[in-house]
């Protein structure tokens, strides 16, 4: 079984830090509700729940 580590901060309200093993991220907005995060990995991510467990995600790879 690997080991694994995630942790995640609330900075300010809708703001979270979110750390894991390899790399961290930035989350902007609500837990419920859009919400944009940016990872150091290049990694952008923009998503939406909705209730009754539908949802929306869009990730893209920026340059970096």
């Amino acid at each position: 079984m690997p080991i694994t580590f995630r942790k995640s901060f609330r900075i300010f309200p809708g703001v979270r830090l979110n750390i894991n093993r390899r790399s961290w991220s930035i989350t902007l907005g609500a837990r419920n509700g859009p919400h944009y995060t940016r990872s150091s990995t290049g990694r952008d991510t923009t998503s939406m729940d909705l209730p009754g467990g539908l949802g929306y995600r869009s990730t893209h790879r920026r340059n970096r």
